[in-house]
Parts: C-alpha cells; sequence; structure tokens
C-alpha cells in the first residue's frame, strides 16, 4: 500500500512537473516574440528617419510591417496581462466592497467566468474574420500572407479565455463552473432566435462582471457582441473594427512612448531628476515643495499617469519633504496630488491616446498643452511655497557648481521631452518615428550611457511589464472601437446630442456641465479606460457647441487629471494609501487643499482659450 501510494505520489509530482515547464515555455515563447515585436517596431522608423536624408532610403512596405507588428504586440500584450492580471478594470475593488467569503468567490466565479466567455467569442469573430481576409489574398512584401499574421488574434483570444476561465476560482469546482458558462454561451449561438429575448439579460450581466472585476475590454467587446448578435449582424464585425483600428498611422506610438516611459522608470531616472530639482529649487523658501510637483510632473509625463509617479517616487521625496519639517498632512496632500501632474507634457501616452480616438493630432495636443501644464504644477509649487514659508525648517544656499553637476547627471532624462517635441514640430519626424527614437533613446541612455539596466538582462523583463500595459490599453482600444461602430450605426451619439441641445443652450453652461461629469467618471475610472469610453460620446458634443477639438482635448485630460484627485474613489488615492499605509478618510482631508486648486486651475484652462489655441496661432499652427 505504502509502495504504491508513493508511486501515486511521484506519478502526480511528474505530470505537475511537466505542466509546470510546459506552461514555462509557453510564457517564456510569449515574452521573447513580445520583446521581438518591440525591436523590430523601434526598428522601422528609425530606419526611415536615417534614411529619408540618404536619398529617401527605406524598408520596402514598413508601414505594413509596423501596422503587423502593433496587431502582435497587442494581442502578445494582451495575453500576458491576462497571464498576470493586468488587464484594465474599473477602480471599484470588489475585495474591499464584498469582503472575503462566498460571496466574494462567487462574484469572482461569475466575473471571470464572463471574461472567459467573451474572449472565446471574440476568439471566434477573429477567427472568421481571418478566414474573411484569407479570401482576399493580401500578401506583404516579404511574400507572407497577411491572414498567417493576423492568426494571432483567435489564438491570443482563445488563450487569454482559457486563462481567465483558469483564474475564476482556485477550486476545481470554480474553474469547471466557469468553462461550462462559456460552453453555455456557445450554446445560445445555435438558437439565435430564442437568445435573441435575452439580449437585455445578458447585456446586465455583462455590466454587473465588469462591476465585480472583470476587466473593462471585456464589458466594451461584451455589449457589442450582444448588440451586434440582437441585430443579427455577424459577430465578426467587432473583430473587424479591432483590425481597422491597427491600420491607425499614430497608434503604433503607444506601445513605443510605453516603453520608453517604462525603461527611463525601471532605471536610476528618478533619483537623478530629484536630484537636479534638488538643486534647482532647493535654496527657496518652500523649495522641496516646488521639487516634488516638478519632479513628478517630468516623471509623469514619461509614465503617462499610470499611477507609476507614486510608487516609484513616494517613497523617495516624502521623507525629504518631512526631514524639512512639513507636516505629515501636507506632504502626504503633495505627493498624492502632484502624482497626475505632466499628464499633458510630452512623451505622455494619454495624450496619444486621446489623439488616436477623437482623431486630432497628437503634435497639436502637446503644444496646446504645455502652457495648461505649466500652469497646474505652478499652482501647486505655489502653495507650496507658501506653506513651506510657515513649515520648512531651512534652506540651503544655491550653488551653481551643484546645480551644474545635478544638470549633468540628469541631461539625458531631461533631453527626452526635448527630444520628442523638436523631432514632430520641425518635420524631421513623425509621430510614430518621434516615438521610436524616444524609446531607443531611452534604452541607450539607461542601458549603455548610465549602465541602470543590463541590456540582456533586464531590458526584456521591462520590455515585458511594458507589453503587459500595451497589451491592456490597445485591447481596451481596439474592442470599444467594436461599441463605437455599432452607436454610430444605431446614431447613439447624434440622439445623445440632440438631447443636450435641447437642454443645453450655451458653450459656457455645457463646458462646466462636462467639467463635473468628467471630475465624477474620471474618479472612477481608470484613465485609458475614460479616455476610451468617454470621448466618442463628448467630441461630437464639443464640435456641435463650436468648441475648438484641441481645446476640448485639453480640457478632457485636465479634467482627468484632476480626477485622479476626486474622493471617494481616486486613483491616486488608493495608490497612496496603499504606499504610506494610511486610511482613505484621512487622505480625502489632506488633498482637499490640493483639490482646490487644482479644480481653480481647471476652470481657468476651460475659459480661457487662449491658454490653448491662442499659443497654437501664435506659433503659426492654426488660422
Amino acid at each position: 500500500m505504502t509502495i504504491r501510494w508513493l508511486k501515486n505520489l511521484a506519478t502526480a509530482a511528474a505530470t505537475r512537473c511537466k505542466r509546470v515547464t510546459s506552461r514555462a515555455i509557453a510564457t517564456k515563447i510569449e515574452k521573447a516574440l513580445l520583446v521581438a515585436a518591440f525591436g523590430f517596431a523601434t526598428l522601422l522608423p528609425l530606419i526611415d528617419i536615417a534614411g529619408r536624408p540618404l536619398g529617401g532610403f527605406h524598408v520596402p512596405g514598413s508601414a505594413s510591417y509596423l501596422q503587423q507588428l502593433t496587431l502582435w504586440l497587442a494581442f502578445l500584450g494582451g495575453l500576458l496581462a491576462a497571464r498576470e492580471r493586468k488587464h484594465l478594470t474599473l477602480s471599484t475593488s470588489t475585495s474591499a466592497v464584498l469582503g472575503e467569503g462566498a460571496l466574494r468567490r462567487g462574484a469572482q466565479i461569475f466575473a471571470y467566468a464572463t471574461a472567459a466567455a467573451v474572449a472565446a467569442v471574440l476568439s471566434y469573430a477573429s477567427y472568421q474574420l481571418v478566414l474573411a481576409d484569407r479570401e482576399l489574398g493580401r500578401v506583404l512584401p516579404i511574400g507572407l500572407p497577411e491572414w498567417v499574421s493576423e492568426c494571432v488574434m483567435p489564438v491570443a483570444l482563445a488563450l487569454i479565455a482559457f486563462r481567465f476561465g483558469i483564474q475564476a476560482s482556485d477550486r476545481a469546482a470554480g474553474k469547471i463552473a466557469a468553462f461550462a458558462g462559456v460552453a453555455a454561451v456557445f450554446a445560445m449561438g445555435l438558437f439565435p432566435t430564442h437568445a435573441g429575448s435575452l439580449t437585455p439579460i445578458l447585456l446586465g450581466g455583462v455590466v454587473i462582471a465588469a462591476l465585480l472585476g472583470a476587466p473593462v475590454f471585456v464589458a466594451m467587446g461584451g455589449v457589442a457582441l450582444l448588440l451586434f448578435f440582437k441585430d443579427a449582424v455577424p459577430v465578426s464585425a467587432v473583430s473587424a473594427e479591432i483590425y481597422r483600428l491597427v491600420a491607425s498611422p499614430t497608434l503604433p506610438a503607444i506601445p513605443l512612448l510605453t516603453a520608453c516611459g517604462y525603461v527611463l522608470a525601471e532605471g536610476r531616472a528618478s533619483h537623478r531628476l530629484v536630484h537636479f530639482f534638488d538643486a534647482l529649487f532647493g535654496w527657496m523658501p518652500g523649495g522641496v515643495a516646488v521639487l516634488v510637483a516638478a519632479v513628478c510632473a517630468v516623471f509623469t509625463s514619461f509614465t503617462g499617469g499610470s499611477g507609476i509617479t507614486i510608487i516609484a517616487l513616494g517613497g523617495l521625496v516624502y521623507p525629504v519633504l518631512r526631514e524639512e519639517g512639513y507636516s505629515e498632512r501636507f506632504s502626504l496632500g503633495l505627493v498624492t496630488a502632484a502624482g497626475s501632474l505632466g499628464l499633458l507634457f510630452p512623451p505622455s501616452l494619454p495624450v496619444i491616446l486621446y489623439s488616436v480616438v477623437a482623431g486630432v493630432p497628437a503634435d497639436l495636443l502637446y503644444l496646446a498643452g504645455f502652457v495648461p501644464g505649466v500652469l497646474l504644477v505652478v499652482l501647486v509649487a505655489a502653495y507650496g511655497i507658501r506653506v513651506g514659508r510657515r513649515e520648512q525648517s531651512s534652506t540651503k544656499p544655491f550653488s551653481w557648481k551643484v546645480l551644474g553637476s545635478a544638470a549633468w547627471e540628469a541631461k539625458w532624462e531631461l533631453s527626452v521631452p526635448v527630444l520628442v517635441v523638436t523631432l514632430f514640430t520641425s518635420g524631421v519626424a513623425s509621430m510614430v518615428e518621434a516615438s521610436a527614437a524616444a524609446c531607443a533613446y531611452a534604452v541607450v541612455i539607461e542601458c549603455l550611457f548610465m549602465r541602470d539596466l543590463h541590456l540582456l538582462r533586464d531590458l526584456p523583463s521591462v520590455l515585458v511589464k511594458a507589453g503587459s500595459l500595451v497589451g491592456a490599453v490597445l485591447m481596451l482600444l481596439s474592442t470599444a472601437m467594436g461599441l463605437t461602430s455599432y452607436l454610430v450605426d444605431a446614431q447613439i451619439p447624434d440622439r445623445l446630442l440632440e438631447t443636450v441641445q435641447t437642454h443645453i443652450h450655451s458653450p459656457i453652461l455645457f463646458l462646466l456641465i462636462l467639467n463635473v461629469i468628467l471630475l465624477i467618471l474620471g474618479s472612477v475610472l481608470e484613465i485609458y479606460s475614460a479616455i476610451v469610453i468617454l470621448t466618442p460620446l463628448i467630441a461630437p458634443m464639443g464640435a456641435a457647441f463650436g468648441i475648438d477639438p484641441i481645446h476640448l482635448g485639453v480640457i478632457f485630460l485636465a479634467n482627468l487629471e484632476l480626477g485622479f484627485l476626486f474622493p471617494p474613489v481616486g486613483l491616486n488615492l488608493f495608490l497612496s494609501s496603499t504606499r504610506f499605509g494610511k486610511p482613505l478618510p484621512q487622505l480625502y482631508r489632506h488633498v482637499l487643499p490640493f483639490l482646490i486648486i487644482l479644480g481653480a486651475g481647471v476652470l481657468m484652462i476651460t475659459y480661457l482659450p487662449a491658454m490653448t489655441t491662442g499659443v497654437l496661432r501664435m506659433l503659426g499652427k492654426v488660422g
């Protein structure tokens, strides 16, 4: 009996080892493909930049290759995001609301079963799209049929569905229930007449699943699939919109700038920036507060307002504030508020994402957002100076030598935004080419010049982290495009616009209501989700009221920046609470002065369009 038990145990262990080994090999392949896609996506635009002065040398068909690479980055990144549970969700925390126990476990099973079912149907829809494209016979310049490359869509989505099903529960019964839900959804497709009557119930289920923790891309994709299915439109229409999005000429800038930000964040860029701004402002009364506002703004421009600023810089600047005599109340409020400053500065990713969704030029958004971005930083810094005069224990003498040394040390990081702006405003490079240059520049800085990261040992893991965010953002964006397509066909934005115009006649009143709505929704939605969901609805309204689309974009992003601080569920509040171990109600009180100050700044940006469009006119960018 004992010998048999040992044999069974050894067999089970060997089977588990094989399973673990196979899983590890699959993960390594995913990561390797993702890193390779990043490499080629960076290299192709750089060849175009370098070859232009040499008689226009370029890689034939580079635009097609870049389109396919972006497709692979989106779905490989989405696959890794599913494995690491990094897909974007609503900011509501299931654990906090439901607590521990059977209710929470049931909610998780329902959320992930819904996610698995939607991903599985999207995989089927993508498979139908691949079959249709195969009939078209399009071929890449190297002779590879496009449909072969497009197979990454159904394969990745099928694996994502499988991972969601596995993650539904730690128990076998929960996993089985999740996969049974997937089977039930496909069974409904066999009886479209009866299934169509269940559409309202299924729509409600998808929304509830999103509130319980299912990724937002699942909610967007699930709603789109159900609405198309209800109208007897093939579900492949959603996947067709996904693939159409990849053809956007600006879209590759998103993965490239994301990689740039992650490379800079993973090195010691934060320490060098803190040292520089300390040398620049440390001599002033309140200079340390100015330092925090400035360094957080620069760092957020790299990382795109994804919360990395508070996590990466919080532990660095908070002790500095406390050592200089600032109160805990002010220090926590400043670090929490400053974590979203810089969202309008290049090479901030949300600006690129808004540009893609709204169809406005990213370079004009950056230029128009510079003065408003500076205004918000100055307002926070000015309040810091006022408090510093009262609370800061001492100041240190200004030293040109120390400033010069710190500037020389941080010169590479400080030059990244300058590089991006100079390249695309001068006409030397497109937005994508400037993004590729910034990505390559960041790699050279951190791996070769500063040597904070090892080119072979560290860089691949950093790119994998960036790839997870890229996949999460692009999958959300692509599924949202499918839903937007349905809404446009159903004339929903037109009806919404008619309703708004019936009750609101003044552009000033419209902007004020917009401020309030964006403030509230910006606190509830993660920033990338907010941009993707709200922009298609708000942009037509702004145009109808005669608001310049560039000015509207700056208002939109500035409001989302403020939404990070808005109680009860602003992202920065949660991150700061987690980082510093402070209860949320306490942080509400700490950030209130900053919320009022930045709110006043957002109102100034809203009602003084000369800050945005006036700057563009001065530069000759608009008529």
